[in-house]
């Protein structure tokens, strides 16, 4: 037989098969969580957008607005910082209301572009994404040293994005859509890593599937909407 043979009755070989399966059903578990909120979150924002009545009560009143925001915050603040706290039944509960709650903010997405361009960058965000996931999950470089500098440019583009709010500058809004692009390509593989490390540190508790999903499905929407702005066609 090959060198490389596996062998069930060496109990190395079990181990290590074993965790393989825990990490493999961990990672499908973060995915599957992740889809069913980008689902829920699109599901949500196209029938919201479908509704002329709601429409007018959420942008005519800038306080329902600002709560909205203040709520999506809390409630990534909440997962974050009590994962570890909360049941199971809490933790996904929380993750969907998150995934309702944007999708209300996100519907504004379908009123400004066409449906077309909505489609076809959502695919070309889909294969990104999914080709640097793979790679932040199969590579063996180690991407931890990326995070401080990875969380530098966050910092920048936010502060950035804030003081184009007051130039509207089309130079400076077109630098921070390419720069959002990269920085969270460079997020996915570094977050796709770092999950795997979660799983093996939580003992693949189901809780972190879903703290897990979280991160990617922040990962996925920041990549789509800088994608939008730069692919999208607006409407007429």
């Amino acid at each position: 037989m090959s060198d490389y043979s596996f062998d069930l009755s060496n109990p190395d070989d079990r181990y290590d098969s074993g965790f393989q399966i825990k990490e493999q059903s961990f990672i499908s578990k973060v995915f599957s969580w992740m889809f069913m909120g980008l689902l829920s979150t699109g599901v949500i924002a196209f029938l919201v957008a479908s509704n002329p009545v709601i429409i007018k009560a959420i942008y005519s009143n800038m306080m329902i607005m600002i709560l909205l925001g203040i709520g999506t915050f809390a409630l990534v603040w909440n997962l974050s910082a009590n994962m570890h706290k909360m049941s199971p039944a809490a933790a996904a509960a929380n993750f969907f209301i998150y995934a309702g709650l944007n999708g209300v903010l996100f519907s504004s997405v379908f009123l400004v572009y066409t449906s077309q361009s909505i489609f076809s960058t959502f695919c070309v965000a889909a294969v990104t994404f999914g080709v640097t996931a793979l790679y932040g999950a199969t590579t063996k470089k180690d991407l931890s040293g990326l995070g401080s500098m990875l969380f530098m440019g966050l910092i920048g583009l936010i502060i950035a994005s804030v003081l184009n709010m007051f130039l509207h500058s089309t130079g400076l809004a077109s630098l921070i859509n390419y720069a959002g692009v990269f920085l969270f390509v460079g997020l996915t593989a570094y977050d796709m890593q770092a999950i795997k490390k979660i799983g093996q540190n939580h003992g693949y508790n189901p809780n972190y599937a879903v703290l897990g999903a979280l991160k990617l499905y922040l990962d996925f929407i920041n990549l789509f909407i800088y994608l939008l702005r730069i692919l999208g066609d607006r409407r007429r």
